[in-house]
């Protein structure tokens, strides 16, 4: 499958040690090269994550060094750490140590994950480098217009993850392939119509396919753009709701005792 995608087109792949991963898409980056369908790793721009279990100062440059390993290259494009969970102090000290992991060269930029205006804001007093991706939920149901503007400003790009409200998954739903809006639009909740809006905000799309067929049709969203009207109607009219809204991080004794606190007002 990971040969297919390079195949077709596809030249950033994000993955994770939890993902289980990173050794599949180093075999498939060697067996691109062999077949000539790139020149080098330096085509391929890879992304990994620390997961938050990792982001204890101690664990940081063994888990990543595990991760370059596995994935059989000499350093990461971007690797990100992932906020899950309700120890940010943790975080900022992980934080700290993903900064010497650039400094070492291991990880080429580094990034964010889950991270809300004001969590993103005490990061930035902190960072020596800034981060340069904010990972998160972002879709047509889910817009993250304050946080998408904050990351603006700050030069900060957004990627946009569950871009299609991964209705797979658990905690998953329809909000986004069976919005009305989006069927008056096209005539039925079209999975490109929700792609190409995302693209016209500015994010980064991550998009996951085991069809070829669909793995191209993913790409030809870069080919067309929506009206002005278009887009004013799903930004106005689909009412939004966050999807994966993590209440297992929520406790009474805290530090997070509800949702508006740990997405800092945005649940």
């Amino acid at each position: 499958i990971l040969l297919e995608a390079i195949k077709v087109g596809y030249r950033h792949f994000n993955t994770a040690a939890l993902y289980g991963t990173e050794e599949a898409l180093g075999q498939a980056v060697a067996d691109a090269i062999d077949r000539g369908l790139i020149k080098s790793r330096n085509q391929i721009f890879i992304t990994t994550t620390l997961w938050c279990a990792d982001a204890h100062p101690d664990l940081v440059l063994p888990a990543l060094k595990k991760s370059v390993q596995t994935s059989a290259t000499q350093h990461v494009p971007s690797c990100f750490l992932i906020f899950s969970s309700p120890f940010f102090l943790l975080f900022l000290a992980g934080g700290a140590f993903m900064e010497e992991c650039s400094k070492l060269g291991l990880a080429k930029s580094i990034g964010v994950s889950n991270i809300g205006t004001k969590k993103l804001s005490d990061l930035l007093l902190h960072a020596t480098i800034p981060p340069a991706v904010n990972r998160v939920e972002m879709n047509a149901a889910w817009q993250q217009e304050k946080l998408r503007g904050y990351c603006r400003e700050k030069g900060i790009q957004v990627s946009a993850w569950s871009p299609l409200r991964a209705t797979g998954a658990a905690w998953g739903s329809l909000a986004v392939m069976e919005s009305p809006v989006l069927k008056d639009l096209c005539g039925t909740a079209d999975a490109d119509v929700a792609l190409r809006w995302i693209y016209e905000q500015g994010a980064c799309v991550i998009v996951k396919s085991f069809d070829k067929e669909r793995m191209k049709e993913n790409l030809q969203i870069l080919e067309w753009g929506l009206s002005e009207e278009d887009s004013e109607n799903i930004e106005l009219q689909i009412p939004q709701k966050r999807g994966c809204a993590s209440d297992m991080s929520i406790f009474e004794e805290g530090p997070y005792r509800s949702l508006d606190e740990l997405w800092d007002g945005d649940a």
